[in-house]
């Protein structure tokens, strides 16, 4: 993730411990080896989105982990020292012991938030989400009404996430607005910005778009290099204007990493100083941390180096402790992404910023190239801007 917000304004997040490696009194507590999980409880959902990197469906499937298993899988991650489950899916809220195993992760120390689609939250439903202690509720919106229905394959179901957003503010819930970009939708960011603005969300992370699962289907239907680089500076436009009007919001990108060496250009002409101390933080963050600092484990329970790996995985918690399939270097994946520079090939290889980007999504690389070392290619930056030219 790259905090727009927290490299242009200075603003700070409880998030900011996990990506700078900085403490405060909000701050998530953080390991050397332990990393944020993402877990995708159930397979089942209500929707059908196109960009869909779970493949979910309205079925749960029977390898799904029961509550027993789960139960055991939370304590397994507790005592490992993971700092936060993000609850995801499908759709989460389909799964009808989310409560009692969130509760649990509580208990155990663990942060937790929700990932959903929104549509299912209502005012009770809320109210129990702030009972358990969610520190945040993550609500997928892909654009304004008509989009976001067809993207997300219902109508309707626009209004009722926004309905969702409305519920968990009423309770007191952190929303983070969640929206991944394509060329259906990349112009409606700035009503998206709008929206938040009105509804009063906290925070927005915007999605490059990941070729894993459905999404795969889509890699003719990502926008451009030109089209990236426009919407990342409307992306910091707007943060930027909400900073100056009073009205902060933490303000995110995903999945690319070239967004914090562009902002680190621009900002290096107009204000050397801050570029100074935004190269500093992006260096501490690392880049990627794919198989690093967030893994992913699926409803078989099934693990993976990040929640866009679908395709590959190590081993099952069902039959290994998490910590033991995640610290294994042995498993050529596992192991090649935690020294991945090494392993990087063309102009990732040869990237002057690779120290702030580490080779970027290696998962877009796989999908389009085969090669999991390969050129990220959605990687908008020049050569003579990275120092190859």
């Amino acid at each position: 993730m790259i905090s727009i917000s927290r490299l242009l304004c200075g603003t700070h997040s409880p998030g900011d411990s996990l990506r700078y490696g900085e403490s405060s009194s909000d701050a998530i507590r953080v390991s050397n080896t332990s990393p944020v999980v993402v877990w995708n409880c159930t397979s089942q959902c209500n929707l059908h989105c196109a960009h869909c990197y779970a493949s979910a469906n309205e079925a749960e499937s029977p390898t799904a982990m029961d509550t027993a298993s789960a139960k055991a899988f939370i304590g397994d991650l507790a005592g490992f020292g993971v700092p936060v489950i993000l609850f995801s899916g499908g759709e989460p809220l389909l799964r009808s012991d989310l409560f009692e195993l969130s509760q649990l992760a509580v208990e155990r120390g663990i942060r937790v938030a929700l990932s959903s689609n929104g549509t299912l939250i209502t005012s009770d439903v809320a109210r129990k989400l702030s009972g358990v202690g969610f520190a945040e509720i993550g609500i997928s919106l892909d654009g304004m009404e008509s989009t976001n229905d067809s993207f997300r394959g219902k109508l309707g179901s626009y209004g009722a996430a926004v309905e969702g957003i409305r519920n968990c503010i009423n309770h007191g819930l952190r929303v983070s607005l969640r929206f991944t970009i394509t060329r259906f939708n990349y112009r409606e960011v700035p009503a998206i910005f709008r929206l938040a603005e009105d509804e009063g969300v906290s925070r927005l992370c915007f999605y490059h778009l990941a070729y894993s699962g459905r999404g795969s289907n889509l890699i003719e239907e990502d926008i451009n290099h030109s089209q990236t680089r426009q919407v990342v500076d409307t992306i910091c436009e707007h943060t930027m204007d909400l900073y100056r009007r009073g009205l902060p919001k933490e303000v995110l990108t995903v999945a690319n990493h070239a967004d914090g060496v562009h902002l680190y250009l621009k900002l290096k002409e107009k204000n050397p100083q801050r570029a100074y101390d935004v190269l500093e933080l992006l260096r501490r963050n690392g880049g990627n941390n794919s198989g690093m600092r967030i893994g992913a484990v699926d409803h078989a329970g099934n693990v993976h180096p990040d929640q866009f790996w679908w395709h590959y995985s190590p081993g099952n918690v069902l039959k290994r402790k998490f910590g033991d399939i995640w610290t294994d270097t042995s498993d050529p994946v596992m192991g090649g992404l935690k020294k991945r520079k090494k392993l990087l090939k063309g102009r990732c290889a040869r990237c002057g910023y690779l120290d702030i980007c580490n080779g970027n999504l290696r998962v877009r690389a796989q999908a389009v190239y085969g090669d999991i070392w390969a050129d990220d290619p959605a990687c908008y930056l020049t050569d003579e801007e990275i120092g190859i030219g």
